[in-house]
């Protein structure tokens, strides 16, 4: 298993790093429920995903939109 840096700007407009185990670089969707499982653990439980009109990375767009973090990079822990 390979360990994953994932750099994102906080709610707090400072850049922060977190670091995930995972066998493949994880989709910018994947790391959103990464970052938002230790960030905003009570939202990490609600289907984010809308029935109606389905968005493609819901979780990315609930983290910039009512957390303000985004994440601006994805790559191998050195």
């Amino acid at each position: 298993m390979q360990t994953w840096q994932i750099t994102f700007v906080d709610d707090h407009g400072e850049q922060s790093v977190e670091l995930f185990d995972s066998e493949q670089k994880p989709t910018l969707e994947e790391a959103a429920h990464m970052i938002r499982g230790k960030r905003v653990p009570v939202a990490a439980v609600l289907d984010l995903n809308d029935l109606e009109g389905r968005k493609p990375e819901p979780t990315v767009k609930i983290l910039k939109d009512q957390n303000s973090i985004q994440i601006i990079d994805i790559s191998p822990a050195a």
